[in-house]
């Protein structure tokens, strides 16, 4: 069978389609007479895609719908950057490539490809794709290709393209540039047991920031293992709709800082610069590049970029008694100079180690949603125990204890229940 309409060379805003090297081989078989080795070369590709990302259906379809969800093209960017308001000219164009890409669907790819990857094709591990489910949904139904048009700009709007979309979280790479995550942790802020004070004033801060409103850089103080790190990831998971994303920055990247912003200052989404357990001996003096990027550069930060960082220590620059007592005739000056960092956040949220009670607490919490089933006598016995053979109290401890319950739920060494200790220290 020959086809001699090429559907795709037809395309206008999303000629990248074309780029696609398993999209071109499809093309290609369209448009040529029937070559089965290229069929079932084409088939084994799309098999390797669907396994690799995890969808279902019919393959030909969802591998073009899967590159229109996130592919940058004028149209994403323009209905991103322009939150929306496309003239008509582009949104024309649009409507123009939609009504193609209909016309190629309805056909089908019945005689060109084999039915097992057509006829609703299940990978071994299935994954949902939100973004691309909604553009898949959108084909799917009986809309015009204007009102598809209509969605697919509410779509980039929320989502993004490149790796915008591709990606939530971001690292800094001295040479690479911004990276994408691929495997971000999951974390919500209901996983995170207690400190809900302390979340409630950082989603409050992180929402204003998104609603475009005015907000503070922020610097999350505290014990090791309490939740700080996690508090700040799990802002993107909750955000991440709503166009909030992640770059984490190594402290050998802060000269690099500018570029970083520069870089940001371009795209349209909002950003949260993640500097993580911040520190600074004497030596270093990178602290200056944060220190003037935060208030004091020439160049004022990006409205899109507020900074997110967690310490152990409240004053991030590392203080002696030879500060106070030294022989610099300005002693205050260097002790001024040592604060100044910390004091240029705007908002200092305190993580304390929780008390017994509270430790207490997180482990039940955590127990249950592991459904571990114990006696309470017998799991705060073990959690006294755990946390005195470990590094304290902490959420962290509390998760490496819950752990090890469920790893050795069938060989735990018996515990003596005899003398139990009830005191709560608050």
């Amino acid at each position: 069978m020959t086809e001699t309409v090429s559907y795709l060379n037809r395309l206008l805003v999303y000629r990248n389609l074309l780029e696609n090297d398993l999209i071109k081989d499809i093309d290609d078989l369209i448009t040529s007479e029937k070559n089965e080795q290229k069929s079932f070369q084409i088939a084994a590709d799309l098999i390797a895609w669907a396994e690799k990302i995890g969808i279902s259906g019919n393959l030909a379809e969802n591998r073009i719908l899967y590159e229109i969800s996130r592919m940058e093209t004028i149209f994403s960017y323009t209905a991103d950057k322009c939150n929306g308001n496309l003239a008509n000219g582009l949104l024309e164009a649009a409507a123009h490539d939609i009504n193609i890409l209909q016309e190629m669907f309805k056909k089908g790819f019945k005689g060109f490809l084999p039915d097992y990857v057509l006829d609703n094709y299940q990978p071994s591990l299935k994954v949902t794709h939100k973004n691309f489910g909604d553009v898949k949904e959108y084909f799917s139904s009986d809309l015009s290709a204007e009102e598809i048009v209509k969605k697919l700009i509410r779509h980039y709007i929320k989502y993004g393209y490149g790796e915008m979309a591709y990606f939530r979280a971001f690292r800094w790479d001295t040479e690479k540039g911004l990276v994408g995550v691929k495997n971000v942790d999951t974390i919500v802020m209901d996983d995170i047991i207690g400190y809900s004070n302390q979340k409630e004033e950082l989603l409050g801060n992180t929402q204003a920031f998104l609603a475009g409103k005015m907000a503070n850089n922020v610097l999350l103080v505290g014990a090791r293992g309490t939740g700080k790190s996690s508090s700040i990831k799990a802002l993107i998971n909750e955000f991440y709709t709503d166009g909030l994303r992640l770059v984490e920055v190594d402290k050998d990247a802060f000269k690099q800082l500018p570029q970083i912003m520069s870089t940001l200052r371009r795209l349209s989404k909002k950003f949260i610069l993640f500097l993580d357990d911040l520190s600074f001996e004497e030596f270093e003096i990178e602290y200056k590049h944060l220190k003037s990027l935060i208030d004091g550069s020439m160049e004022a930060r990006p409205e899109n970029v507020l900074i997110y960082a967690t310490s152990n220590r409240r004053h991030l620059i590392k203080e002696t008694w030879d500060d106070r007592s030294g022989s610099e005739i300005h002693t205050m000056d260097t002790l001024n100079e040592k604060v100044s960092l910390s004091d240029r956040f705007g908002i200092t949220i305190f993580y304390p180690s929780p008390n017994q009670r509270e430790y207490f607490q997180i482990v039940e919490e955590l127990a249950f949603k592991n459904n571990i089933d114990m006696p309470p006598k017998e799991l705060k016995k073990r959690a006294i125990q755990w946390e005195m053979g470990h590094s304290g109290r902490s959420g962290r401890v509390a998760k490496q204890f819950i752990a090890y319950l469920v790893g050795q739920k069938d060989s735990l060494p018996p515990i003596n229940l005899d003398h139990d200790n009830d005191d709560d220290d608050e």
